[in-house]
This record gives C-alpha cells, structure tokens and sequence, in this order.
C-alpha cells in the first residue's frame, strides 16, 4: 500500500474529481489547476439539477482538464477512469436536505450505492489514495463543546445518515482491503457557484429579488460557515499531508444562528428584517454544528477567510453574476431551503 506521503508532485499527477461540476468540486478543480501546473484532473459528473458545467467554463479550454459524463454507479465506467488515475476525490454526492426528506431514494442509490463502486474501482485498480468528502452532519447536532473525529456519528436526516454511511464504508475498505482512504468532513460551505437551493444563495438571491426569505422556527439553529476555497486548500493538504485511515474535520470556527445569518446578508444588501418570513421547522433540524479542527491544525492548514469578508465576497460574486443564478432558479421552486 503506498502512504499518502508518497503522493507528492511527482506520483500524483492524474486525479478522478467525482461530481465536479457542483459546488465544491469545481470551485476545487479550479483551485488545484491553479496551483499545480504538472496536474492532470478528469472530472466525472452526471450533470444533475445541481452540476453546472458553467461552473467551470474558464476551465474547459484547459489541456490538463477533461470532463466525462456519466454517473458515479456505473461501474464499467467508473473502472475505466479510475484505472488511468492516481488519486480519487469524491465529491459527488446527492447534499440537500430537504430533498432528502422529501424522497431518500437518490440519496442512498448516489452516496451509498455510489460510493462502493467508486471504492471498488480504488480497491480493483490500486488507487493510491480514495479521499472521501463529507460533512459535519454526519455527528448529528451537538448543544455544547464540538465534536472530535473519534466521536459516534449521529446522523438525523436521509442525507446525512447515506453519507454517514458512505464514510463507514470506506473506512472499511481501508481496514479490510488497506486501501488508502481519508475522509474529510466538513462544516458548511459558502461561496461562488453554490446553487441557490442552499440558504446563503437563497437567501442573496431573494433579497436581490426583493423577495422574502424563509427563515426557519426562530432562526436560532447554528452553523459554522466556511468558504470553500477554505475548504479547497484544507482537502488539498489532506491529500499532501494527511495519514490514510484518518478522518480530518474541517471547519471555520465561525457559528452564526440563521438569525445572525440572516441579519447579516440583510445588511451587506442594504434591506431590513420586514423580507424575513417565519416558516414552520423542518423535520429533524440539527440545533447547533461544531467541529474540533485541532487535527487538521496540526497539519498546518488555517482558514484565510474570516466570516463578514467571505460572506462580502460572496454576495459581490452573485451581484456580478445573476445570469448564471437567474438561468437556475426556476429548478427550486419547490425548495424553501
């Protein structure tokens, strides 16, 4: 089995980036393409509702970028593209959680079923590293202090129990199989390109509607946003530095309420709290996410972006770019967020 250690410049050349053209994945295709000149990425992604090959149009025209269609569960395709790649980062997963609610089906055929037969390619062709992207949901809500990698998973909604299943999984390839896996999880992400089902986009794009937004219970539920080139370089030093079989969390250290949240994007948009609209709570709504990041620290990854700047440059991001946004919101009009 080759370390992660080994995975430097000269190994790590051909990477599969599954579900690349959604919100994370692109934003983190962009991000290495610009660091690493010698780096070659496919990016495999089925283009659903949410994937959006204009997230990455400044790419295409790269030689080192190449984007293949198709679904992560297709396991003749999947074979063939992991076999020509060094690494795997699996981004692509199905993430809403009121889509989840709605109807889990996708949710446990993408993230679960999708999973195993991307960690089956890893395990048949030898991948040298199988990174796993996930999320802080995993642990489920915590009232006091944050949780630790080592900490029982707790997940409370479809989505997050299949990505909660997704991580075990994994792992389990790494144990049974010693196939180098590590998996990240992540607090929330905001930034450029995120479809506007999520509450930040949402709430931007509304407000620069002069629509309402719907601002769950009594908005006291917390989240620590972090913006995803933050979350971009942390994966990146993951994959140079991280150990196979760990678990990194990721996080900002920055917990809002959805009150505060929403106040805040208000604010930077010039509008007052006569656009908050109060609805009924979503079934299972984690109260309060927190994540120990004193592991990934001690890697030597940082967040660079505080809160309010990266909040300003994301709304500036969607003022300049209402073509792309405004092209998508009719997909979401059965989403409150």
């Amino acid at each position: 089995m080759r370390g992660i250690a080994n995975l430097d410049a000269k190994t790590m050349k051909r990477l599969l980036i599954t579900g690349g053209a959604g919100f994370i994945g692109s934003n983190f295709i962009r991000y290495m393409l610009n660091k690493y000149d010698d780096l070659r990425i496919t990016n495999l992604d089925k283009l659903t509702y949410c994937g959006n090959l204009e997230n990455l149009k400044d790419c295409s025209a790269d030689k080192r970028y190449k984007f293949v269609k198709g679904d992560i569960c297709d396991a003749k395709l999947v074979n063939r593209l992991v076999k020509t790649s060094d690494a795997v980062v699996a981004f692509a997963a199905e993430t809403h959680v009121d889509r989840s609610i709605k109807d889990p089906s996708g949710f446990i055929r993408t993230n679960i079923f999708g999973t195993y037969t991307l960690l089956e390619a890893a395990k048949r062709f030898g991948a040298g590293l199988f990174i796993q992207v996930s999320t802080d949901e995993c642990y489920g809500s915590i009232l006091e202090g944050s949780f630790k990698e080592e900490d029982a998973l707790r997940p409370n909604s479809p989505y997050s129990a299949t990505k909660a299943g997704a991580d075990l999984l994994a792992r389990s390839y790494f144990v049974t199989y010693k196939l180098p896996v590590i998996i990240t999880r992540s607090s929330n992400n905001f930034g450029p390109y995120q479809y506007p089902e999520k509450v930040i986009p949402l709430f931007i794009t509304n407000i620069l509607k002069n629509k309402k937004v719907p601002l769950y219970a009594d908005g006291m539920n917390v989240r620590d946003w972090l913006f995803v080139s933050d979350n971009c370089e942390a994966i990146d030093v993951v994959i140079h530095k991280g150990k196979a079989g760990e678990v990194y969390n990721i996080g900002a250290g920055s917990e809002t309420s959805n009150m505060e949240l929403t106040r805040a994007i208000l604010n930077l948009l010039g509008k007052g709290v006569e656009l908050i609209e109060f609805v009924q709570d979503r079934p299972g709504h984690d109260k309060r996410y927190a994540l120990n990041i004193a592991k990934i620290n001690s890697l030597g990854w940082r967040p660079r972006h505080d809160f309010r700047s990266a909040l300003e440059l994301t709304i500036d991001w969607y003022r300049k770019n209402e073509r792309w946004w405004k092209r998508l919101i009719k997909c979401r009009k059965d989403i409150r967020y």
